[in-house]
Order: structure tokens, then sequence, then C-alpha cells
């Protein structure tokens, strides 16, 4: 054992980075050496017990049955060893406050996470890892650890996995016994138990010596799985839970509700030392908050490679499988959630007959969730459509059933949940609802679950279209589309996609015709929900709300009665936005006559979502693609939507993209064929001058229809300014020009000042802040301004005037014919000596509306030159004077200055 640590050790001498990857096999180590020591202190008489304990689990875990109700055999059993695949473990959890439905909310990330994973940010780990010392941090009163992840992605499997593997003596062999429980199970228990009972009730052959077992409290390890199944009340905020005498649990003797028994072990209040494992949904870990977990753990589910074999494994037929994965992997929105196991069969189940036909056709395979679902029921009634009386009575209830359960958060359902429904247990004779539902025996109680909860939201959408009185429909969407926490989301998306004929065609041959009505009522209540959500995007919740309605129309695939006609504005900005998404929202403009602004400024879009926008785009006014991580590939992308015949934008937003030189080229040849664009923002691009170069190329073109051009912060210097007022020189179309937050200094700021001088010049609104100008360079301005006559805005902030460069900037204004409006003069460290030159400058400009001189070192002494300012004025609106060095006395004055007249704002 030394001799292994010390030539581990000695192996990463010369490479300093692998330390950290050397601690898990230490801790591999010290775990056999404890599990030797453990098996060597073991009571004699336990043995035999332990023995008999690992055969049962091992033969009650060896196998996996999987339903697979469309082939000869309806369920197959097969070695579990053969089946199970390896799923990614992380050792954190990445959101313990889920609002959206789970299944959507990680499978929306999951690329990203991965990327993150392996990017170091995230620590994966192995399940028999989860109680080493390295992960565990185990104290002496034991370790309990939380496993979390989505319905459907393998959490019991794992646990069965971990309990075989344990019975066969592979891992946790530091545990000397191993007693698994399911919360489902725990649900049928009314009254006190004690833990020794609960026990028993499941292990009855520990009966004479349970109490020996629990002397070695260290050696145990109890696992629960499916806390979010639980209908007991676990609340491990409550500190008085530990002080009132009912809830109390001190030992396995002690009469208990079940919530306490599990709670106590958890707090490690009840067999001190032992160790415990609690799987969950995500909806359920808000419960573990405030518990002693000592490892929080998430299950990723497959990455690419995994979701390959895993189609790899579940086909005897590799051309079927190859066939089947090509298909998903095309397929955005299948593909979103096939990191999912349970999702994975579906698929498998779903899609396998399409492609083991002779002859099929590739228009049937589905494209939707909700066609893929269909075809999922469709299947169940083709191969039962005989055994039932009335399927569209049937399916009616269950669905019922299935609704009630997506309202409550349930997905277990007993014999008393189908009798309220009027489907007899006894029903389950028939392969029909032995292939909806999924019957589980256990000791104590018989439970019924949907394959996934993806199934069961489905039927619950299914059972809206069968129903002979769909009541106020109306009432139940918008309801269900209200709530925050994403409950009803995929159930939306499915009502959504059944309102689409072609969808439901299949279904009708079994189920009958779906009422018209319901169709018809469902497409004008997604239509009209796009409609209001659009006026109303101002929380995070507001755009998540309508991207869900989007996601309703794309489910549709209702062209015919789906068109959205003109909207205002979609704003997406700041909501992070996957290619899917982008496939969704491209789909809906897609059925939009014009769109007036379409804003998705920072939605963390890149070259992949911008591919699936761009046949859309061209009919956007408006378009905000700011704050994306574009690069040259996506802005290359993009000038293709302005070369199109019918684009339609006018203004288009690119700031910090991460455009280049490189990938202006493609931008520049597209200006120069697009005839509707007017106002065109590249701020915080880096472009350099030649970048710049190749924009002013575009500004010499005679038909250039380029209105507004934002440059600020692009890397542009003095050198790269002469091409571009080269370019101003000719064209006749600019009103609007930035060229702040660039190094022009004195010599660049000529060179524009020489542009601003020709006769010809339309510009009205330049922005010259923060460009190194001072007041050597500003005499040439100032010259320019007295013979200018059409600028009305112009910003000089962050600066180093100082007082000589603000009185010749003065001097300029004051002798111009230009109607300047706004003058931004902050930041150019301008005193109470230079706000005199400039009072008495601007007093003769009865034009100005608008005046800001923060962030400058004016006093008290200015007070008078600014009243004098304001009453010599009378259009002025607004003056900010905030950062300055005015007394608590001086600010009182320049408060007072407000009532000279009505709607003055003095701003400080």
């Amino acid at each position: 054992m030394h001799g292994s640590i010390w030539n581990l050790f000695l192996s990463s001498k010369h490479n300093p980075h692998s330390f950290h990857e050397l601690i898990p096999p230490i801790c591999d180590l010290i775990e056999s050496f404890k599990a030797m020591q453990a098996s060597l202190e073991l009571a004699a008489e336990l043995k035999d017990v332990r023995q008999m304990h690992r055969e049962i689990l091992k033969a009650q875990t060896e196998t996996l049955r999987v339903n697979m109700f469309l082939m000869t055999e309806k369920v197959k059993v097969f070695p579990l060893v053969d089946r199970y695949a390896e799923l990614t473990i992380i050792f954190t959890v990445r959101d313990r406050d889920v609002v959206e439905h789970e299944l959507l909310a990680r499978g929306r990330d999951h690329e990203v996470w991965r990327e993150e994973l392996l990017g170091g940010e995230f620590e994966k780990i192995r399940t028999d890892q989860l109680f080493q010392s390295f992960w565990a941090r185990k104290s002496k009163s034991g370790s309990s650890s939380s496993v979390a992840g989505v319905a459907g992605v393998g959490k019991t499997t794992m646990v069965q996995k971990i309990v075989y593997d344990w019975a066969a003596g592979k891992i946790f062999q530091q545990f000397q016994f191993i007693f698994s429980f399911k919360f489902r199970d725990l649900n049928t228990i009314k009254d006190r138990i004690t833990l020794n009972e609960l026990i028993l009730d499941q292990y009855p052959y520990f009966r004479n010596i349970l109490g020996e077992v629990g002397k070695n409290p260290e050696g145990l390890l109890f696992i629960f799985d499916g806390l979010d199944e639980f209908k007991g009340i676990i609340n491990f905020a409550e500190s008085q839970r530990d002080t009132e005498p009912q809830h109390q649990c001190p030992d396995p003797e002690s009469r208990c509700e079940v919530s306490d028994i599990v709670y106590s072990l958890i707090q490690h209040k009840l067999l001190p030392g032992c160790s415990v494992l609690v799987t969950t949904r995500p909806t359920a870990l808000h419960l573990l908050e405030k518990a002693e977990i000592s490892v929080w753990a998430e299950i990723l589910g497959f990455d690419g490679e995994e979701r390959k074999e895993y189609f790899t494994r579940y086909f005897e037929d590799q051309s079927v499988a190859a066939a089947v994965f090509k298909h998903v992997k095309e397929n955005e929105i299948l593909y979103t959630m096939s990191y999912n196991p349970s999702y994975c069969c579906i698929l498998g189940l779903t899609l396998g007959p399409f492609f083991t036909q002779t002859h099929w056709d590739p228009q049937r395979v589905p494209k939707t969730i909700t066609q893929l679902y269909c075809d999922y029921i469709y299947n169940i009634l083709k191969n039962h459509g005989r055994e039932i009386e009335s399927p569209r009575e049937v399916l009616l209830r269950v669905g019922q059933m299935a609704f009630t359960g997506v309202a409550e958060k349930n997905i277990v359902f007993t014999d008393g949940d189908l009798i309220k429904y009027n489907l007899q247990p006894s029903q389950f004779l028939s392969g029909f609802l032995m292939d909806l539902l999924e019957r589980e025996d256990s000791a104590r109680s018989v439970v019924y679950t949907f394959p996934h909860l993806t199934v069961q939201e489905f039927v619950a959408a299914l059972a809206q279209f069968l129903t002979p009185d769909p009541g106020n429909i109306l009432k139940l969407l918008s309801e269900a589309h209200s709530t925050t926490d994403g409950r009803f989301e995929v159930f939306l998306r499915f009502v959504a996609g059944l309102a689409s004929p072609g969808a439901v065609q299949g279904l009708e041959e079994f189920l009958g015709r779906f009422r018209q009505q319901t169709t018809c009522r469902v497409l004008d209540w997604v239509k009209e929900e796009v409609k209001r959500r659009a006026g109303n995007t101002w929380t995070k919740a507001d755009k998540m709300s309508l991207l869900n309605a989007m996601h309703y129309i794309f489910e549709s695939q209702n062209h015919a009665l789906a068109q959205l006609g003109s909207v205002e504005t979609l704003s997406f900005c700041g909501l992070e936005l996957t290619p899917i998404d982008c496939a969704v929202l491209s789909h809906v403009i897609g059925l939009c006559d014009t769109i007036k602004h379409l804003d998705l400024e920072y939605c963390c879009i890149q070259c992949d979502g911008l591919r699936r926008l761009g046949p859309a785009l061209h009919k956007c006014q408006y378009l905000g693609l700011g704050g994306n991580r574009l690069g040259d590939s996506g802005v290359k992308l993009l000038s293709a939507a302005l070369v199109n015949a019918d684009c339609k934008i006018q203004r288009l937003g690119l700031q910090c993209v991460g455009l280049t030189d490189s990938g202006a080229e493609d931008l520049v040849s597209a200006l120069s064929t697009n005839h509707s664009l007017m106002e065109l923002e590249l701020t915080e691009n880096k472009l350099g001058d030649s970048g710049v170069k190749l924009v002013s190329g575009a500004l010499r073109k005679p038909d250039c229809k380029l209105q507004k051009l934002w440059l600020g912060r692009v890397g542009l210097t003095d050198s790269g300014a002469e091409d571009l007022v080269s370019a101003l020189s000719t064209n006749h179309s600019l009103t609007e020009l930035d060229l702040g937050g660039n190094g022009l200094g004195d010599s660049g700021v000529k060179l524009v000042s020489a542009a601003l001088r020709n006769p010809d010049c339309k510009i009205q609104r330049l922005g010259l802040w923060a460009v190194g100008l001072t007041d050597s360079g500003a005499d040439d301005l100032a010259s320019a301004l007295s013979t200018n006559r059409s600028l009305t805005e112009l910003n000089l902030g962050d600066n180093e005037l100082g007082d000589s460069g603000v009185k010749l900037v003065s001097a300029g204004v004051r002798n111009s014919d230009c109607e300047m409006q706004r003058l931004w003069l902050d930041s150019i460290n301008l005193t109470d000596s230079g706000l005199d030159d400039l009072a008495s400058a601007l007093s003769t400009k009865l034009s100005l509306l608008e005046l800001e001189l923060g962030s400058n070192s004016l006093t008290d002494r200015s007070v008078a030159s600014l009243r004098r300012l304001i009453l010599a004025l009378p259009s002025l609106e607004r003056i900010r004077l905030g950062s300055n060095r005015f007394s608590a006395d001086g600010r009182n004055q320049l408060e007072s200055l407000r009532g000279i007249r009505p709607g003055l704002s003095v701003e400080l």
C-alpha cells in the first residue's frame, strides 16, 4: 500500500500539473485499505448475512428491463453490465432554483455546460467517488451525498448499478451493508414506524442480527431514490424539528414518521457515522438546501458520442442505428433533449420503424416533438387497437389523470388514482395500458408511472382534444402559461402541436376526428399570446414567456392558420438563445409580413444560431444583434440577408460582435448592393484603420443610403481618418457620425474638421468623445465650427480641452450659423473661469436644448453664470452638472434654478 502511494508521488515529481489528477487514485487506495479493514473487523456472525445480502441484491439488480413494444418481444431483459451506459456526473449542481421546465432548461444549456466541464469549470466524478474522503469530506458523524438529475436521465439506473457493483465487490467496500429505498414506496407508509422495521420490511433476513448491524454505523450506506416523488414533508430549514419530541428519532427503535427517519439519517442525528445517498430531480433540490450534504452532484447525461453509442447498442441492425442517429443529429429540435437516456429510448422506439421499412418516406419521419409523440402513441394504438372497445375514452381518462399529475407535479400514480379516473387496475391485463403506463410492484404497494415525464405531458395535452366538452380551454391555456415554474411548458407545446392536422392524422384513425373548434381556439390563443407578450418584454420572465409562445407556434406547424401579419417589436435582449430557439424564431418571423424591431442584443447567439436565423432576417426593419459572438464568419452569414432583393433592414446593430478588418470586406460588399440600410452600428469592433478604410469605400458609392454610422472604439487612428474624411467629402447622405473612443488625437480631429468645412457636409450629429483632443487641436475644430451650417449635436466629452480649449470651441460655436441643440462637455477639466467664457458664447445660441457639464471642476462661483445662461436661453430643457465641486449651499442654489421656468431639468 505505502509503496503504491510512493510510486504515484514519484510519477508526478516532474509534472507540477498532475497533483490534482493524483488525488483521486490516492483516495482509491485509501478507500481500498478501509474496505480491507472493514472486512477484517466484521463479526463472523454477520459475514454469512452479508454474503446472503450481496447475493440477493445482485440477483435483484443484475438485469435491466427495456420496453420494446414495437418488437416481437414486448419487454426485453438485458444484463445490466451490457446495457448500462456511463453517464457524466459533475461535482456540483448548476442551478438549484429551476424556474423553467427542467428537461428543456437542462437541454437548453447542455452543450454549453459540457464545454465548461471540458474547460475545467466543473469537476467530473465517478459514482464510486461519491463517498471518498477527498470528495465527501466525511466527518465523524457521517457523510450525506445528493445526486440530482432530470426525469429519465438515469438516477434510478445509477442507483441500481451502485447496488449491483457493491454486491459484486467492485465499489464501496468500506460499507459492510447497503440499504436502498425508493421514496415512491415510502409514500405508502401512513403510520409511525421504526428504522429497524423499515429495513426488515424490505430485507426480512436481517431480523435476528439487526441490532448488531447498527453497532457499526460507519459501515452502513442508506440510499433514498427519488426525493421529488416523496409526499411527506421534509424541511431542513425548520430548526424546531431538532427540538420537538414528536419529530425526534434518536435510535433505530424509535417510532417516528418516515420523513423524520429520513431527516434524521441525512442530518446524522440517527446512527451518527452512517452515510446517506439521496437522488432527486432538480425541482426538489430546494428541500435539501439547508441539509447536511457533503457532496452535491448532478448527472449531465449523454454527450454527442455517448448518444451515438446509445443507438448503436439499442438497435441490432447497425444501419438502422446509424440512420436514426443521423436523423436525430440533423434535427435540432429532437437532438436538444437526446442527452436524456429515457428520451433516447422513445426516439429509438418511434423512429426505428421508419428506417426498417423497405420504402420509407423521409417526409413522414417526425421533425417536431409533437410529431414524435403522435407516432409513439400511434404505434401503441396500432399494436393494441383491437383490444379495447373505446381507445378514445380510455386515452381521455388516462390523459385527465396525467394532467392532474402535471398540475400537481406528480409522476407516480396508485391504484386509487386509476380508480378515480375509471381506469380499473384490472385493465392492466390489456397490453395497451401496459405500454402506456409502467407498473411497478413492491412489498408494500403497486405504483404506475409513464415511461417518461414527456409521455405524461403529451397524453395530458391529448386529452384536451378528446374531451366532448372542452369547456373554457382558453382559460386553462392562459393559466398554464402564466405559471412561473415551467411545469406546463412542454404540455403547452404539445397542445399547440396537436392543433396541426398533419401531426394527428394517424391518431385520428383510432381516436376519431379531433374537435375543429378546439384546434381553432388553440391556434387563436397562440397567435394572440405572441402579440400580447411581444408588447411586454421588460423582464427576463416576460421574454421567456414570449419565447415559449413562439415554440408553441413552431410546434403547431400550421402555416395556413398561424399567419401573424405585421409585428411591431420582438425583444429578447439579454436572454440567452440557443440554436434551437433561433430556428424557432426564424420559423415565426417567416409567418410575419414584417417586423419593425427585432432586438437580439446580448443573446449569446453565435454562428450556429445566426445560420438558423438567416433565412428570415431580411424581413426586419430594425435588427439589433450587438453583443453576440458572431465574429467575421457570423457577419458574413448576415451579409446574405443584406443582399436579399426583398431586404427591409433599415437599421443594423452590430456593436461588439467580434468583427475585424477581415470580416468587414463581406459586410461592405453587401452594403454596395443593399438599398434599404440607413443606420449601421459598428462600435467596439476591432476594425482598425484597414477596416474603416473598407467602410469608407462604401460611403463613396453614389447610391449609398447610410445616414447614421457609429464607429466608436474601433481602433481608428489619425492615419486611418484620412480615408474616412476623403469619403465624407463625396458622401451626401450621412447625417450622424460617431468616432468616439478612438485614438485620433489632434491631428485626426484636424482631418475631421476639414470635412466639416465642406459646404456640402450634411453631418448633424458628431461624436468626438475620448479621442485625445487637447486645447492645441481645438483651434482647427473651432475654425470648422464657425463655418459649418449643419451640426446640431456635438459630443466632446472625455477630452483634455481645459478652459483654453473650451474658449476656442465656444468661439467657434458662437460664430457659426448652425442650430446647435445639444453639446456634451463632460470630463474636459472645465473650471469656473472656462464656464464664464462658455456661458457668454452660448447665450446667443437660442436653439440649445441640452448641455452636459458633468465631472468637471465647477464650484459655487459658477452658479451665477449658469443662471445667466438659463435666463438667456428660453429653449434650454436640460443641463447636467453631476460630479462637480459644489458645496451643499451651492447645490441648493442650483436646485432653485429649476424654478426659473416649468419643465427645466437641472441634474445634480
